[in-house]
């Protein structure tokens, strides 16, 4: 447990590093500066679940980081390694997360010390109930209020139970089903928010690797995904979604860490094989032609273009920096590179894509389910049949003028209107490519040489406009 704390306090005084970094660029007030880095309300809570004829005392805790913006927003972990500096330190990053991509919610994040793997259906859902009861209870979960979302040893499955208990205790409510996102679709979720994170990830790596100045910087050729080489650290819904897209984009995967040791392959790796394999035999090695790594750490440093952590926290340290020789570390976790270790990484002239902007997938797309569920309409039900005739029409002129019939492949490839997915991905697509090219914009301006910092500071400057609009009251 002390050891547990220890990495907790670590993450925290990371992103607290990164933060005053980013701020000793920002013109605000100290005082108004102070307030953007401290959590605004911490909420630990213990309760008795009964669990197998047996009581049992489950722990929780709920921190909101910041509410510039309401609600606040951020994922729920079920993990036995929860820990209060540790949860704090994601309700940071979630804040500056929000605002990097101009999301308007307020950061925040919660635990529940339990583990899942072990646990049955039964005691989840019990234990799931009541933490959300506990919340209830205090206002401290709403669609105005605070906005969990799934997180590390939770799915849409926990939502689905958080949002049900919601509406039972809050009968009536018209805007219940915002009170918690990543919920299955035939319970309000959206379409799309399954593979957000790792989707957004992909359009990350993407974007930078168009940046023509920043990969000459890198030391890449091309400015395409084809034939990049990547290794994913987390075959869990994150790393496995952006090594997915990454993949059908052209990317080679040549190496996957997991708990249990990792693969490496310089023709490459079928990701969905991988998993499959995984899946069955309960471990990644022993996939192939693969060569096995016993201890998936030692895979992290094997030479490629990208290297996706997309586990947890402090996975590259001051113990391991030396030796990673990726070109670009892609953050799809959070807070998996240590202060200490950034320095010796960027030292090395190794691109950083920050976690408060490559991952953030996961809450633009539930920021999308939030608006579905105020509104109480999916997207793209009013409009689709009208885009389509409008389509049609356009089509049939165009054959008209022309002389020449389309296939009926391509007419129905032209008049397709917009659904729910296409207009959620194409939503996340928009923000993550404005989002780059306002962090690079702040590196111009400022003449800041690494990515992190620039994203923090135009989350910072963002969210201090939001406290000088508002004002200090009283």
């Amino acid at each position: 447990m002390a050891n547990t704390q220890n990495e907790g306090k670590k993450f925290l005084d990371s992103v607290h590093q990164f933060f005053d970094h980013a701020a000793s660029y920002s013109k605000l007030d100290s005082g108004i500066l102070a307030q953007i880095k401290t959590c605004n309300s911490v909420y630990k809570v213990s309760f008795p679940v009964e669990i197998d004829g047996r009581v049992e005392v489950i722990e929780g805790i709920r921190v909101q980081h910041s509410h510039h913006k309401l609600p606040s927003k951020g994922g729920i972990r079920f993990s036995m390694q929860v820990d209060e500096d540790e949860v704090k330190a994601l309700a940071t990053l979630m804040t500056f997360k929000c605002a990097v991509v101009d999301v308007p919610f307020g950061g925040a994040k919660g635990g529940v010390k339990i583990n899942p793997r072990t646990s049955s259906v039964k005691t989840l859902e019990k234990v799931t109930r009541r933490y959300a009861a506990e919340l209830i209870k205090k206002n401290l979960i709403g669609p105005g209020m605070d906005v969990p979302a799934p997180d590390y040893g939770t799915g849409s499955r926990e939502m689905a139970w958080i949002a049900d208990t919601y509406q039972a205790l809050k009968y009536g409510e018209t805007n219940a089903l915002g009170c918690v996102t990543g919920k299955p679709v035939g319970q309000g979720g959206i379409r799309g928010r399954a593979e957000a994170t790792g989707l957004g990830v992909f359009y990350g790596i993407r974007e930078a690797l168009g940046d023509t100045d920043l990969m000459k910087k890198a030391g890449i050729d091309g400015n395409t995904m084809e034939g990049k080489r990547i290794i994913v650290q987390g075959l869990g819904n994150v790393g496995y979604n952006a090594a997915h897209f990454c993949q059908q984009d052209g990317a080679i995967i040549i190496g996957i860490a997991e708990r249990e040791g990792g693969i490496y392959n310089t023709n490459g790796i079928d990701v969905a094989e991988a998993f499959k394999h995984r899946s069955e035999t309960g471990s990644i090695l022993n996939f192939g032609q693969c060569k096995n790594f016993e201890n998936s750490a030692d895979l992290l440093e094997e030479e490629c273009d990208v290297l996706l952590p997309a586990a947890l926290e402090n996975q590259i340290n001051a113990d391991n920096a030396a030796r990673i020789k990726a070109k670009i570390v892609a953050e799809g976790a959070n807070g998996p590179v240590t202060r200490d270790a950034e320095k010796i990484l960027l030292a090395k002239g190794i691109i950083i894509i920050p976690d408060l902007y490559i991952n953030a997938g996961g809450v633009t797309v539930s920021y999308f389910e939030w608006l579905k569920n105020l509104s109480n309409v999916r997207f793209g039900r009013m409009g689709k049949r009208a885009e389509e005739a409008s389509h049609r029409r356009l089509v049939n002129a165009i054959e008209t003028a022309s002389g020449k019939s389309m296939t009926t492949h391509e007419r129905n490839l032209l008049i397709q209107g917009s659904d729910e997915i296409s207009l959620v991905r194409s939503g996340l697509e928009d923000t993550m490519i404005n989002a780059y090219h306002e962090i690079r914009g702040v590196m111009n301006r400022k003449d800041i040489e690494d990515m992190r910092t620039a994203a923090f500071l135009s989350a910072i400057e963002k969210i201090g406009v939001s406290y000088e609009a508002l004002g200090i009251f009283p």
